[in-house]
């Protein structure tokens, strides 16, 4: 299992630091999120001070953002990075592009195909110098001159993954992906019974087998040295879920649990304003549904218990506040757990 953190992006002077050190204590990879900060720059900075370390978008938000303007940045990040990007891209909820990003919205999952497919017309014709002609509902791309063509890299295309929750998204990572970054709202039983028959539906469209798709994510993991930090650990996994549980989007994971009610209760206290209040709603039981938890020395048989078998790439980046990470030689123990995937297809 390979095993990813995050880099620091409350400030581009603490990537570089943040991303030697992760790499440094045997991590096998580097995430972003789109929250507060911009997704691709801390990458900038990680691929310079790094050698080893994979570096993803876990996710940047895709509509707001050409396709061509994103394959501008993955083609850097990949260049600088020598082979090391992997980019992650997904839809964001309707109300965050209408309002936040003042984007039209229109069905998710269509529409983030085509964008998948013409990222990898962009860089087949950057690699190849063939003529440029995607011509889809939602994006065409027909024109490309030399002065406006990146030098080719000599390296694999970059991979492509998609966040996917419902079952047309996927569907769709499984058909035209490299991988699926499963939302940290996801429980065990959600992930065997609904994301991986749509996804091994999806594979079976393409290509692509099993040990060269990448299936990221699906919980979070609650832990620290001590039972004092694992309780901080899950306060902080209880306000995310608290979040995300009142989230429309997001209810079929807490309907197959028969939370229902709960989901209702969070969206109507997010509506009234009550963010801290949400987070008490969430009990030690549901926590447990998203998490793996316990001490670094109980941590690995618990991660094997909630993830093996349908995670193939493990996120710990959700630490308690001040942790510094996983001790390398609990990295090493859940890197020891076997996983379907072995490696990126080269395009």
């Amino acid at each position: 299992m390979q095993v990813y953190t995050v880099v620091p992006q409350q400030s581009l002077r603490h990537a570089g630091p943040g991303a030697q050190a992760a790499e440094s204590a045997g991590y096998d990879g580097l995430m972003t999120m789109e929250n507060a900060h911009d997704p691709f720059m801390p990458l900038a900075v990680a691929a310079v001070n790094t050698e080893r370390i994979t570096l993803m978008t876990a996710i940047a938000i895709a509509f707001p953002r050409s396709p061509m303007v994103v394959a501008n940045a993955a083609w850097d990040l990949h260049e600088a990075s020598q082979g090391r990007f992997v980019l992650g891209i997904g839809p964001q909820v309707k109300g965050h592009n209408e309002r936040r990003f003042s984007v039209p919205w229109s069905a998710p999952a269509p529409r983030l195909r085509e964008y998948v497919e013409a990222l990898r017309a962009i860089w087949h014709t950057w690699m190849t110098g063939d003529k440029l002609d995607y011509r889809g509902e939602h994006y065409q791309f027909t024109l490309m001159t030399p002065r406006f063509t990146p030098e080719p890299t000599g390296l694999p295309m970059v991979p492509v993954t998609i966040s996917a929750v419902g079952p047309a998204m996927l569907r769709l990572s499984g058909r035209v992906c490299d991988g699926v970054q499963l939302h940290p709202f996801c429980t065990r039983q959600y992930i065997d019974e609904v994301c991986l028959p749509r996804i091994e539906q999806g594979l079976g469209q393409s290509d692509r087998p099993r040990q060269h798709f990448n299936v990221i994510g699906g919980g979070f993991v609650a832990t620290g040295p001590d039972e004092e930090t694992v309780a901080r650990s899950m306060n902080e996994v209880r306000q995310r879920l608290g979040f995300y549980g009142s989230t429309r989007a997001y209810w079929p994971v807490l309907s197959l649990h028969g939370l229902d009610d709960l989901g209702e209760k969070l969206n109507r206290m997010a509506r009234e304003g009550q963010w801290e209040a949400m987070t008490a709603e969430v009990s030690d039981d549901v926590v447990r549904l998203f998490a793996a938890v316990g001490t670094h020395e109980h941590i690995a048989k618990e991660i094997d218990t909630r993830f093996r078998g349908v995670v193939d790439t493990l996120y710990t980046g959700l630490l308690p506040s001040g942790d510094s990470g996983l001790p390398p030689d609990l990295i090493q123990d859940i890197q020891r757990l076997p996983t379907a995937f072995e490696r990126y297809a080269t395009f």
